[in-house]
């Protein structure tokens, strides 16, 4: 059994960028680099940054425009993408972007690439630069374009080897794949790659994760299977405390599941809004799944989980609060419960090189 202060899974931040109401996207951002300065400091293993675009609730639609300056600003924590939606982006040019990040940042950049729009079907294919036709479903294509940007020999064995001599040597983000569905995990295990699962999108997804474990075929980036699992998780100093923080969030996805867009609600109006509509202040919408509670809780809510889930090497936290400090407070609790600044975990690098 694992000792109280070595938890035998590594913690990260996943950072959505929220906007509170009444607030800005400005702000939002501003707010993240705070909090990943935190992170670093805190031992926290990776902050990434996800994609979403055309809502007023996240305001980080380019998480290379954001990983830069985190970098910048932080130590030794990892930064990267969680991820980038790469059906809307020509391959070459996310392989350009974290190619530049990545040699400037040496061994602190990853990129996790997703194939959901992080959006709307109208804002995807407002997205499109050719609006003639929708967008072909070809994201493995993508995929193996992108990734062979950073082989070697380079490009020479893709789809453009024609300009593979005028292309400077790219330095190589780590990749990741990730997922809420088979797909997702098929992909990542027949191209080797290691696999982030969303569990805060799709809370039934052990199977899933045990597929890519199966049928894990081992490649240049990576001997053994590497799970990252993401879940939605709030700590607070009591249960009561979480809960009622929770409730922002609650009620920001219940108004998604019908289709309307709002910044993130104040912990007062949502739990009038839960109220008025007769839902209790721990609904979600169904498949959905939020550890909340006190630290002492909410560690074990992750112990429990990881279980469920084989074992994964690391486990993600993402949150949507009203309040930034609170938010800033949750990842102080969640660190503090697991000793990560006690004994901060080796790189990555070092265990799947």
């Amino acid at each position: 059994m694992s000792s109280p202060a070595t938890p035998s899974f590594r913690l990260s931040v996943l950072d959505q960028a929220p906007i509170a109401e009444g607030s800005t996207a400005g702000h939002a951002l501003r707010n993240s680099i705070e909090l990943a300065r935190l992170a670093d400091r805190l031992g926290y293993e990776r902050y990434w940054l996800a994609e979403h675009h055309g809502t007023p609730a996240l305001a980080c639609a380019c998480p290379e425009v954001l990983i830069g300056p985190i970098a910048q600003v932080t130590e030794r924590i990892r930064i990267g993408s969680g991820g980038v939606m790469l059906p809307h982006y020509s391959p070459l040019k996310v392989a350009e972007s974290f190619s530049m990040l990545s040699g400037m940042y040496p061994n602190r950049i990853d990129l996790g690439i997703g194939r959901a729009a992080g959006t709307s079907p109208a804002i995807a294919f407002a997205l499109q630069r050719d609006r003639r036709q929708r967008s072909p479903d070809d994201f493995h294509e993508q995929l193996d374009e992108l990734l062979n940007y950073f082989s070697d020999p380079g490009i020479a064995g893709g789809p453009f080897p024609q300009i593979a001599k005028s292309l400077p040597a790219f330095t190589s983000p780590q990749p990741f794949l990730l997922g809420s569905s088979l797909q997702s995990a098929v992909w990542a295990a027949e191209m080797g790659l290691p696999y982030v699962f969303a569990d805060f999108i799709n809370a039934d997804g052990a199977h899933i994760v045990d597929y890519y474990r199966q049928y894990f075929r081992p490649s240049r980036w990576l001997q053994a299977p590497h799970v990252l699992l993401a879940c939605w998780v709030i700590c607070a100093e009591t249960s009561e405390e979480a809960l009622e923080l929770s409730s922002s969030g609650r009620m920001l996805m219940t108004l998604l599941y019908q289709g309307r867009l709002v910044p993130v609600p104040s912990v007062r109006n949502a739990l009038r809004f839960l109220a008025e509509q007769g839902l209790s202040p721990s609904t979600l919408p169904p498949g959905r799944r939020l550890i909340s509670g006190n630290p002492a809780q909410v560690k074990a809510a992750l112990q429990s989980l990881a279980q469920e889930y084989g074992g994964p090497q690391e486990i993600a936290a993402v949150n949507i609060l009203y309040d930034h400090r609170a938010r800033m407070r949750s990842y102080e609790l969640l660190a503090e419960t697991f000793g990560l600044a006690a004994k901060r975990q080796p790189q990555m690098e070092a265990a799947i090189a």
